[in-house]
């Protein structure tokens, strides 16, 4: 997994990369870099967690391309 300060990417146990802009998860996206290296997988992963800004991002949000819900409320 790598966190740039443009994109999300994840490489998937099946071997498929996504990437999903930065900006669809604020707390991420505000974060430095050193949050945004400090994660681990949740949920057997299903899912990747930021303890330090508190984020949790589900990989099937990620293979379904939906952003976060706040990034959806700010957009409306």
């Amino acid at each position: 997994m790598q966190v740039s300060d443009e994109a999300l990417t994840v490489r998937l146990a099946d071997g498929r990369t996504i990437s999903a802009p930065l900006e669809w998860y604020a707390r991420l996206y505000n974060a430095t870099a050193e949050q945004r290296s400090n994660w681990r997988l949740i949920g057997d992963g299903d899912g990747i967690h930021w303890p330090d800004v508190d984020e949790d991002i589900s990989t099937f949000m990620l293979v379904d391309g939906l952003p976060s819900l706040e990034y959806v409320r700010a957009k409306t």
